[in-house]
């Protein structure tokens, strides 16, 4: 390791290498902790892009709970959908990032996608009938 002298007679080691070092003495600043909005905006304000989405899965679950059960899956599915959207058009979504833009896209995205079509399928009156899963279905519930 290459030293660099200080004025008071000190050296300081230097990293040779572009290498991650073994032991981590600092943490980044995760990319979800910016913020959507200006500091001068209140908290909730800052955060509007995660607070939208956890208000429609919110909304989702009440749907559940009063007993409205396909109607409140399609709205949380919807909402994750909508997280998807949000973090792939938004350059700062604050908290809603919490991993790669890619990997938020696409888990949010395929989440939400499930969701949706479970609750399009669900028994009784199922709203769309996708043959191969009913075979799928009689064949591992036997």
């Amino acid at each position: 390791m290459a030293a660099e002298a200080h004025s008071d007679g000190a050296s300081e080691p230097q990293r040779s290498s572009r290498r991650f070092p073994t032991l981590t003495r600092d943490t980044a600043r995760p990319e979800g902790g910016g913020r959507a909005a200006s500091g001068g905006f209140p908290a909730p304000a800052r955060q509007w892009p995660l607070l939208t989405v956890m208000g429609g899965v919110a909304v989702g679950l009440l749907l559940v709970a009063l007993d409205a059960f396909r109607i409140g899956a399609l709205v949380i599915g919807l909402a994750l959908l909508a997280g998807a959207v949000l973090r792939r058009m938004l350059p700062a979504v604050g908290m809603l990032a919490v991993r790669s833009r890619f990997t938020d896209m696409l888990t949010y995205g395929v989440l939400g996608f499930i969701i949706v079509m479970l609750a399009l399928m669900v028994q009784p009156k199922p709203w769309i009938h996708i043959p191969f899963l009913d075979d799928i279905v009689h064949f591992t519930v036997r």
